[in-house]
C-alpha cells in the first residue's frame, strides 16, 4: 500500500528521499508528500503522481539532512492535496506519515477536546496531535518517549514516523502489522516501508517486528518495545541489487518481469535435490509430524490464490491429502475446522498481504503448522510462519505480477513432491525423476517467450473486444482465471474465467458477436472435452483464441480461430507455468495498446496491507 521513506544525516534528503519514493511507485498511491526537519518543518504534498510532487519542489526548493517522504493510498478521505501526508500538528513542531489504519481515531480525536482543529479527513493526523501534545508536557523533549506514549493508544494496523522540531537529527518510527525496516550505513540512518527504497544505500536492514518502535539518528538506530525495554528487530541482508530493480531497457517493468520468469524459476528449483532427497529451505518438518496430517488448507489472495490452486492439485495428486483452497480474507470469518493435524500453507509474494497474515495467525492459534511460500526474505509472513519456502524470482516491481506467479506454481509442486516423499508416498528415484523434468522448465519458458510477436498482433486486433472470456479445465482453470485477473488489472476491459464444463450452466448466455474466448486446450485428459466446449461458444459468435500444445494443435486449428502453439511441458502439472506466459503478453499487449499505464494500473497496489 502506502511507501514511507525516512533519512536523517544526509545533506541532501530531499534528493534520497524523492528517488526512493519513486522506487516506491510500484505499490499504487494516489498522492505523494515530504517534509523536511531543521529549526521549523518545511512540507509539500500533491495529490496525483509524484511527478506533482517534483513539479512542486522545483517551483519551491526544499533542503535539510533530514525528512520523511510518503506515497499515499486513499483510505481515510479523498485523495487530495489536503489529505496527502505528511500531516502536521496545529503548532507545525510535529509531523507523521503513515501506512495503515488507526481504527480507534475517531475516539482518539474526541479525547484531544473540542478546541482542538484539524486540517484533514485522515485517521493519521490524530497521531499527529497526540504526539505534539506528549512532547509539550515534557520538561526535556523526547520524541521516542512521545511516539511510545501514543503508539500504546493506537488501535488498528500501522507503521509510522515522525519527526519533531524538538528532537532534531531524530526519526522515531513505530510497527504493528504494517512492513517497516530501518538500516544505517556511512553515518546516515534511513527508514523504509519496502528494502527497495533503501538498495541504492545499503542491502543491511533490519525489519522492525510487530509492537517494537525505533529511534534512528545519523549516528545508528536502537529499537525499543512499548515499554522501553531494548530488543532486536529481524536483521537480514538483501542478495539482490539496484540494478535487478530496473528496467534494463525494457519499456515496462512488467515486461522486464515477464522475460525474467526462465531465470527465476531456474532459481527456484535450484539446488533443491541432496542425497537423494528434495530439501526445501526452512521447512523445518519431521516424517512423523508430516505423516499425521489429514487435510491441507492453501490461503491466498488474487494472483496467489489461482497459484495455490495449482498447488492443491499437486498435493492431492502425489501426497493423497485432501487440500481446500481458500481466499484468505473469508477464512477466519467462518469457524474453519483447524488442528495439530490440518497443515496450513499460505501463499503471498510479498509476505506482507494483511489479510494472509491474519488467516495464518488464526490458523496458528488452532495450533495448525503453517508453511509460508513467500519471494521476500525477512517479510512478516516468512517469520511468523513455522517453515517457510523461498520462490526465488527477485524483486517484482510491477502490480500485476508474474514472475512471483509462476514460481509460486513451482514451489507448490516442490512442496507437493515434499509432502509425497515425508509421508512415504513416492520412491525417491520416482521424485528425482520428476525434479529433473522440472528442470526443463526454462529452457521451455524460452520458447514459450518467442510468441511474443504473434501475441502482440493479436493484442492489436483485440484491445477493444468488448468482452473476453476464458476458459479451462483441470490445470488449465487456475490459468484461465489468472488470465482473465491480468486482461482486467492492466487494461481495465471486462473479463471472466469460467470452468468450460460450466459454460452450459449459465456463462455461455454471455457469448455474443465480438465476444473473444481464450481457451487453455493443452493435450491431456481433458482436451476432447475442451474442444467440445470451444465449438460451444464459436458456434454462438465468439471468436476463439486457443492454447495448445504441440500435440493439441492439429485438433484445434480446425475449431479455433487463432491457436498459439506452446511446447510440451515436461509433466502435466507443470503446465500452467507455460500456459499463462502467452495470457501475461496477451494482458500486457492490450494493455500498452489502450495506452493505459502497465506497471501502476489505476486503483491497485503491489502489496495490500490493510484488510
Amino acid at each position: 500500500m502506502c511507501g514511507i521513506i525516512g533519512i536523517t544525516g544526509r545533506d541532501d534528503a530531499v534528493d534520497g528521499i524523492v528517488a526512493g519514493l519513486q522506487r516506491l511507485e510500484y505499490r499504487g498511491y494516489d498522492s505523494a508528500g515530504i517534509v523536511v526537519g531543521g529549526q521549523e518543518l518545511a512540507y509539500l504534498k500533491r495529490a496525483g503522481k509524484l511527478s506533482n510532487l517534483t513539479a512542486a519542489l522545483e517551483d519551491e526548493p526544499t533542503a535539510g539532512r533530514i525528512g520523511i517522504g510518503h506515497t499515499r493510498w486513499a483510505t481515510h478521505g479523498a485523495p487530495n492535496d489536503v489529505n496527502a501526508h505528511p500531516h502536521l500538528d496545529p503548532s507545525g513542531r510535529v509531523a507523521v506519515v503513515h501506512n495503515g489504519i488507526i481504527e480507534n481515531y475517531q475516539a482518539l480525536r474526541a479525547s484531544l477536546g473540542d478546541d482542538v482543529t484539524f486540517a484533514s479527513e485522515t485517521d493519521t493526523e490524530v497521531a499527529a496531535h497526540l504526539v505534539a501534545r506528549e512532547l509539550a508536557a515534557q520538561t526535556t523533549p523526547d520524541l521516542l518517549a512521545a511516539v511510545r506514549t501514543v503508539v500504546a493508544q493506537l488501535e488498528g494496523a500501522f507503521s509510522l514516523c515522525f519527526v519533531a522540531v524538538d528532537d532534531p537529527d531524530t526519526i522515531v518510527v513505530a510497527k504493528h502489522e504494517a512492513p517497516l525496516i530501518v538500516a544505517h550505513a556511512d553515518g546516515v540512518g534511513y527508514c523504509a516501508s519496502d528494502v527497495a527504497a533503501l538498495i541504492a544505500h545499503t542491502r543491511d536492514v533490519a525489519a522492525l517486528l510487530d509492537g517494537q518502535i525505533a529511534r534512528i539518528t545519523p549516528e545508528g538506530y536502537e529499537v525499543v518495545d512499548v515499554d522501553g525495554n531494548a530488543v532486536e528487530p529481524h536483521r537480514y541482508s538483501v542478495d539482490w541489487d539496484l540494478d535487478a530493480a530496473e528496467k534494463q531497457g525494457y519499456d515496462h517493468f512488467m515486461l522486464k518481469e515477464i522475460h525474467e520468469q526462465p531465470q527465476a524459476v531456474a532459481d527456484t528449483l535450484r539446488d533443491r535435490l541432496a542425497d537423494g532427497r528434495l530439501h526445501l529451505d526452512e521447512l523445518r518438518s519431521d516424517e512423523g509430524e508430516i505423516a499425521r496430517i489429514d487435510k491441507v488448507f492453501i490461503l491466498a489472495c488474487g494472483t496467489s490464490l489461482h497459484s495455490g490452486m495449482v498447488t492443491k492439485l499437486a498435493i492431492e495428486h502425489w501426497a493423497g491429502i485432501p487440500v481446500e483452497v481458500e481466499v484468505a480474507s473469508e477464512f477466519r470469518y467462518r469457524d474453519p475446522i483447524l488442528s495439530e493435524h490440518t497443515l496450513v500453507i499460505a501463499i503471498s509474494q510479498s509476505g506482507e498481504t494483511s489479510d494472509t497474515i491474519a488467516a495464518a495467525n488464526h490458523a496458528r492459534d488452532q495450533r495448525a503448522p503453517v508453511i509460508a511460500l513467500v519471494n521476500v526474505v525477512g517479510s512478516t509472513l516468512a517469520r511468523e510462519a513455522d517453515g517457510v519456502l523461498y520462490t526465488h524470482a527477485g524483486p517484482e516491481v510491477a502490480v500485476a505480477s508474474t514472475k512471483a506467479f509462476t514460481t509460486q506454481i513451482v514451489g507448490g509442486l516442490l512442496l507437493g513432491l515434499y509432502l509425497a516423499q515425508q509421508r512415504g508416498r513416492m520412491y525417491s528415484s520416482e521424485i528425482g525423476d520428476i525434479l529433473q523434468r522440472l528442470q526443463r522448465i526454462p529452457a521451455a519458458l524460452e520458447q514459450v517467450l518467442e510468441l511474443d510477436p504473434q501475441v502482440a498482433n493479436l493484442a492489436e486486433r483485440y484491445q477493444d473486444a468488448p468482452y473476453t472470456m476464458f476458459i479451462g479445465r483441470h490445470t488449465g482453470l487456475p490459468i484461465a482465471y489468472e488470465g482473465a485477473l491480468k486482461l482486467k488489472e492492466i487494461s481495465y476491459l471486462h473479463a471472466e474465467a469460467f470452468p468450460a464444463g460450466e459454460m452450459k450452466h449459465g456463462p455461455i448466455a454471455l457469448i455474443e458477436e465480438g465476444s473473444l474466448v481464450v481457451a487453455l486446450a493443452p493435450a491431456g485428459h481433458v482436451f476432447g472435452k475442451m474442444v467440445s466446449n470451444i465449438q460451444e461458444v464459436r458456434a454462438r459468435g465468439a471468436a476463439v483464441l486457443a492454447i495448445g500444445t504441440e500435440g493439441s494443435v492439429s485438433d484445434l486449428k480446425a475449431h479455433a480461430d487463432h491457436v498459439l502453439t506452446l511446447p510440451e511441458a515436461p509433466h502435466e502439472l507443470a503446465g500452467p507455468v507455460l500456459s499463462v506466459v502467452p495470457l501475461q503478453l496477451f494482458s500486457y499487449h492490450v494493455a500498452t495498446a489502450r495506452g493505459e499505464d502497465v506497471d501502476q494500473p489505476r486503483n491497485l497496489a503491489k502489496t495490500v496491507t490493510v484488510e
